[in-house]
């Protein structure tokens, strides 16, 4: 028997009913602000897609905007992000509702250092060679 997810006390089901407002009273300060706001254009397009996309019109949705606070409309689907480079996949579970999606679209890799190559310092020359 697994765990049924909570925010605040609220079921995913009682989640998808409420309206944004109502949605930005259960988050953090910082998001609770961003959605008070009001979306912007970008996002506004985005919330039209992920609509679309819940009526099973389109199938994938590729995105740019990495500041887009996860609503519970999202939940369930699988968006793109791009993270500078790429696409990256994000599968949309609801653990990640009042997170941006940006914060799941990594920018850089870990860096992973080799063996010195041709042209390193000389200090680097005395390393063993495999």
């Amino acid at each position: 028997m697994s765990k049924e997810f909570k925010l605040r006390g609220k079921t995913i089901e009682e989640l998808e009913k409420m309206d944004l407002k109502e949605f930005a009273e259960l988050l953090n300060a910082r998001q609770k602000r961003s959605l008070k706001r009001g979306l912007t254009e970008q996002q506004k397009i985005l919330m039209k897609k992920v609509q679309k996309a819940k009526e099973g019109k389109i199938k994938k949705i590729r995105t740019h905007v990495r500041d887009m606070i996860i609503v519970p409309k999202m939940l369930g689907l699988t968006i793109e992000v791009h993270n500078g480079k790429e696409f990256v996949k994000v599968n949309i579970i609801p653990e990640m509702l009042g997170h941006y999606l940006g914060e799941f679209a990594h920018t850089r890799k870990v860096v992973k250092h080799s063996s010195p190559g041709v042209g390193a310092s000389r200090s680097s020359k005395f390393v063993p060679i495999k």
